[in-house]
């Protein structure tokens, strides 16, 4: 028996394919598939306006993503993604002064931003560390370091 796919968009950028996740016609997250994966074109409608905004994203850094979201985390995870949201393109922010904003520790930063289901959408990359990038994804190396400069550089933060 075949298994219905965990997407419902298999979306190709030039940094990962984007595997697209809605339920109910609301997003509920992205995943950073390799670059080998095949794409998948959107299954409905909702699903294609998604792609629709990535595309328009990955066109011009300014672009402000307005798609219904459904997020599910911590209160603290929803308090660090809501100030996330809040980081302006091309700028960033330590993982130490949003904690700091936040009454907060770094490292629960991090793990919240690490925990983040819409990147991109919820720009978790705007976060660095001190001393260079970071982490990216629960990673402080490899595939997603390269993708959070790809999207740093993107943005014209200043890498």
């Amino acid at each position: 028996m075949k298994q219905a796919s965990l997407y419902t968009a298999k979306f190709l950028t030039p940094f990962a394919v984007m595997g697209i996740r809605m339920e109910k016609g609301k997003l509920t997250g992205i995943d950073f598939l390799p670059s080998d994966e095949v794409a998948l074109a959107p299954s409905d409608a909702q699903t294609r306006q998604v792609c629709e905004q990535i595309a328009a994203y990955l066109h011009d850094p300014d672009f402000q993503f307005d798609l219904p979201l459904r997020q599910t985390g911590t209160p603290h995870q929803m308090k660090v993604w809501q100030a996330l949201s809040a980081i302006p393109r091309g700028q960033a922010t330590t993982y130490g002064a949003l904690a700091q904003q936040l009454s907060s520790s770094p490292r629960a930063v991090g793990q919240a931003c690490g925990a983040n289901p819409l990147p991109l959408i919820i720009p978790c990359h705007r976060v660095v560390a001190k001393n260079g990038a970071g982490g990216f994804m629960h990673h402080a190396s490899g595939a997603p370091i390269a993708i959070k400069d790809w999207l740093l550089r993107h943005e014209g933060y200043p890498r």
